[in-house]
């Protein structure tokens, strides 16, 4: 192949066949309705988005569906009408009060099935030669659930494509690049429909009560372009990371770059900063070019963007003296798979700061590397004076679903500085995230590390640092609350004390699992398979785990979001372990779920200052203290240790697995439920006398600190004093997230259908998790493999038996022993079953999803009660009978 010649930004341009073409799009405002029916949360992702229309058939606007929600127990066709945009959807011909007094909120949760029409019309100059590109669409549905078009007339053969809604209204979310499912005329105007999923869910849109009615409302904000791209690659300004700078000394060495392939393969290969200031020789130093080197961004590794991916681009900067600069500009270098060079121009706005002091400071926005190779930004508030040189312990604060910490500046200001704790507020990756579980816990934890870093990389920070690994004082509000609860019983030993403010003790609670489709059809054994997934979630489980962790619980005495009861309950649970614990419930008469003071008063301020005071946060000799406890785990690779005790393996995977220790004067008694594996950090305060299972195992030859691993094996415990065991991954599909680099989606080399799902799983696991995908083909990856260069991260792979990447993988006898990652196969037929398992893919909480799934076109009209076959694996990833469900056909 001849080499393209190089080319700038400014002149590399999207060519047009034929003709100088220009579309216009048009959407009428006239919306027909179907619905209301009832499901639970989550439980749109089973369904047809089209529930419960057949988009391959003509629909007849006359036609009635059964809907328990309805008086006389059926439902038609309506009519709703949009306004620039915005549509609003409710019924209130439904007696939503009568449903609520006996279902309480969750009742409000229904579906229903918008379309609208969308004309395509040709605006040509020249001739009419009819060989004209088709446009593409840039379509923002905030706070729909998925949409797709179609063609006006139906079609047996053809599978729509459905695209994912901003439903969260993220703020940094891009719209989706939705290509037509066929051509429009180049001479005459081409109608289209537009079917939306609209899913009322009251977490996400809130109880009506609050604006004075019983009737719930969708709010829906919609705009639909022609994409008139004119640039191969744009700056997405959106997604750029920058930190804040101190004195001239940035406050973390990640930067990101916003990047989106508008059309084609393009890879990142380059960057470097082309500030003018910085390269201009002085009158002093005329041949002095040292400044050309005092600051520099290097990218982590090759950048690959797929056509339509949008990707940050992780670049580490470095500097040698302070900058003082307000912007920063930034040439990235480009290259096509054709072998067309690219140089991007970046402009990126630096924040400036002066060093705090005991009088002043404001929030900064730190960086560092999520995974390894993320830039994420979070921010903290530095305290009022040292302590001598003394390490003391940050608070690690969680802000509740949809606070965006950047832009809202509520959050830093309702805690208060502290007079020597760094106070770290982590992003969790979006402002909703997956609820402070999975890559949110993950982020959160790795702030604490990332500011040990950045404090004890620059000389003039040494004062305040804090301890490598800290433990944190934990505090949420809201969704943070039930973060708080949730990060503090699977990471007790990282916790020196814990505040959860207006926190819901589990999903399941705050929203019943009432009125589910699912539930009429469904096996009770598949039931509780599936359902086992969402046991890592529920908090009251794993309550046990807080032994000897002062917990100060707040909830407002009028919450309108979340129920008091749920602080009361978890209180409740934590005094049935523990009757003597050391947790105190404050309720505020009066308030709602959201005041000023909720972390701002004496109470709490004088809890946190007595936990700071009494903790060392890197020391660990008082985590063999407690003379008696339990330790619950569900999936062993999202928990840590209790008192120096850690849970590896479980016997049966999907199941709870728990041990409960006792500790006495002569000798250390272990009972164990469900346990294969653990380990402990042995104390010389251990007597010799330790008994597993009412059986003594001799670990005379233990010293202080040796690491040591329980196997249960041939029916007995043996002590491991060397060997490293794998900790447990096996009990959800959500574990794809827990990845130790870019997720990498591997696709056939031939399949367009295959690639646009690789293209909407990429923008999905961007818009809700700002997690960091590259898109691959099967051959390269297979060459990848060979050579040892496959990513780090963990894998999907696409495409079922047309992918060749996925019989290597197989034929090989890969599995997670022996690759860096988890591996995620998804098996599909054709492209209605592709389009199913798109639905399936974890993207948010509550998805009843574990290891494996199998689903059929039964799903589309009942849910998960037309789930075929599902399961949990063993630790080897072997056949786990227990915890596996087969549908007897």
């Amino acid at each position: 192949m001849a080499e393209a010649e190089p080319q700038h930004a400014f002149d590399l341009r999207i060519p047009h066949k034929g003709n100088e073409t220009r579309w216009t799009v048009s959407i009428s405002d006239e919306w027909d309705v179907l619905g209301p029916f009832p499901i639970h949360a989550r439980e749109q992702h089973f369904l047809s988005p089209s529930f419960p229309i057949d988009l391959s058939r003509v629909v007849d606007l006359s036609l009635r569906y059964p809907s328990s929600y309805a008086d006389g127990g059926s439902v038609g066709w309506t009519k709703a009408t949009s306004s620039n945009g915005n549509l609003a959807v409710s019924f209130p011909d439904v007696r939503w009060d009568s449903l609520r007094r006996t279902e309480g909120w969750a009742a409000l949760q229904h579906h229903s099935l918008l379309r609208t029409a969308i004309v395509i019309q040709p605006l040509l100059s020249g001739s009419t030669d009819e060989t004209l590109s088709s446009p593409r669409l840039s379509v923002s549905m905030l706070q729909g659930s998925l949409f797709t078009i179609t063609p006006s007339s139906p079609n047996l053969n053809f599978t729509p494509k459905w695209y994912a809604g901003n439903i969260y209204a993220m703020g940094a979310s891009l719209p989706q690049a939705v290509s037509l499912p066929e051509p429009p005329s180049p001479t005459e105007p081409t109608v289209y429909h537009l079917f939306l999923s609209g899913d009322y869910e009251i977490r996400l849109f809130g109880d009506p009560k609050a604006r004075g009615s019983d009737v719930p409302e969708l709010q829906i904000s919609y705009t639909v372009e022609i994409e008139h791209p004119r640039e191969a690659l744009t700056v997405q300004p959106t997604h750029h990371v920058v930190p804040d700078f101190v004195d001239g000394w940035a406050f973390g060495d990640a930067f990101g770059i916003g990047l989106r392939s508008v059309d084609g393969w393009w890879t990142v290969t380059d960057a470097k900063i082309h500030n003018e200031e910085f390269e201009l020789p002085t009158p002093t130093a005329l041949h002095d070019t040292s400044s050309l080197h005092d600051y520099q961004v290097l990218p982590l590794r090759p950048s690959r963007l797929a056509p339509t991916q949008t990707r940050i681009i992780p670049l580490r900067f470095t500097q040698k003296k302070p900058l003082c600069a307000s912007e920063l500009h930034l040439e990235l270098s480009a290259t096509s798979h054709t072998g067309v060079s690219l140089t991007i121009h970046v402009t990126l706005h630096v924040k400036q700061q002066t060093q705090w002091n005991s009088t002043r400071s404001s929030p900064i926005k730190a960086t560092y590397f999520f995974a390894g190779s993320m830039p994420t930004g979070f921010l903290v508030t530095p305290p009022k004076e040292q302590k001598n040189g003394q390490l003391r312990t940050p608070l690690l604060a969680l802000h509740g679903a949809g606070v965006d910490i950047f832009a809202q500046d509520f959050w830093p200001q309702a805690l208060p500085r502290q007079q020597y704790s760094w106070i770290i507020m982590p992003i969790g990756r979006t402002s909703w995230g997956l609820d402070w579980h999975g890559p949110s816990a993950e982020d959160a934890w790795s702030t604490v590390d990332a500011l040990f870093q950045i404090l004890q990389g620059h000389h003039r920070w040494h004062p305040w640092r804090i301890a490598n690994n800290s433990r944190v004082v934990l505090l949420g509000h809201s969704n943070g609350g039930q973060g708080t609860w949730y990060m503090a019983s699977r990471h007790p030993d990282r916790v020196v004390a814990a505040v959860p403010a207006a926190a819901y003790i589990k999903s399941q609670a705050y929203i019943p699992l009432t009125l589910s489709r699912s539930a009429h059809y469904m096996d009770p054994s598949l039931r509780s398979i599936l359902e086992s997934s969402l046991t890592p979630d529920d908090n009251d489980l794993f309550i046990s785990n807080l032994a000897g962790t002062p917990v100060l619980a707040v909830h407002g005495g009028d919450d309108e979001n979340v129920p008091v009861w749920h602080t009361r309950e978890a209180v409740s649970v934590f005094k049935t372990w523990y009757p003597d614990a050391n947790i105190t419930f404050k309720e505020d008469a009066g308030e709602s779920h959201w005041y000023p003071t909720v972390f701002d008063n004496d109470e709490v301020q004088d809890f946190i200052r007595s936990a700071v005071k009494q903790a060392n946060p890197a020391d660990a000799s008082s985590l063999h203290s407690a003379s008696q406890f339990t330790l619950t785990v569900a999936v062993p690779r999202e928990s840590g240790s209790l008192n120096g005790w850690r849970i590896l393996q479980l016997r049966t995977p999907g199941r709870l697995g728990r041990l409960t220790v006792e500790v006495s004067s002569e000798s250390v008694s272990v009972k164990t439920q469900n346990v294969a594996a653990f380990s402990i950090k042995w104390s010389t305060s251990f007597f010799d006398t330790f008994i597993i299972d009412d059986s003594e195992v001799n670990v005379d030859f233990a010293g202080e600190g040796t690491q040591l691993s329980f196997v249960y094996n041939s029916h007995r415990w043996q002590v491991l004093h060397s060997q490293n065991l794998l900790i447990q991954f096996s009990g959800r599909m959500y574990n794809i997230f827990a990845t130790a680099g870019p997720l990498t989606i591997i696709i056939p080399n031939n399949s367009s259908s295959v690639q646009s799902a690789a293209a909407r799983l990429a923008h999905d696991l961007d818009t809700y998790h700002k997690l960091d995908a590259e898109i691959v083909y099967a051959e390269a990856a297979v060459r990848q493999l060979t050579a040892g260069s496959l990513s780090q991260g963990n894998l999907i792979l696409l495409g079922g038996a047309s992918n060749t990447f996925t019989h290597r993988l197989l034929a090989a006898k890969h599995t997670v022993f022996s690759m860096n990652g988890l591996v995620l196969i998804s098996f599909t037929s054709n492209d209605s079953a592709l389009e199913r398992a798109m639905r399936l893919f974890p993207m948010r909480t509550g998805i009843t999803l574990p290891d494996w799934i199998m689903v059929s076109d039964l799903t589309d009209s009942i849910g998960s009660g037309g789930v075929q076959a599902a399961g949990v694996w063993k630790n080897n990833w072997t056949w786990n009978e227990p915890m596996s469900f087969i549908h007897a056909f």
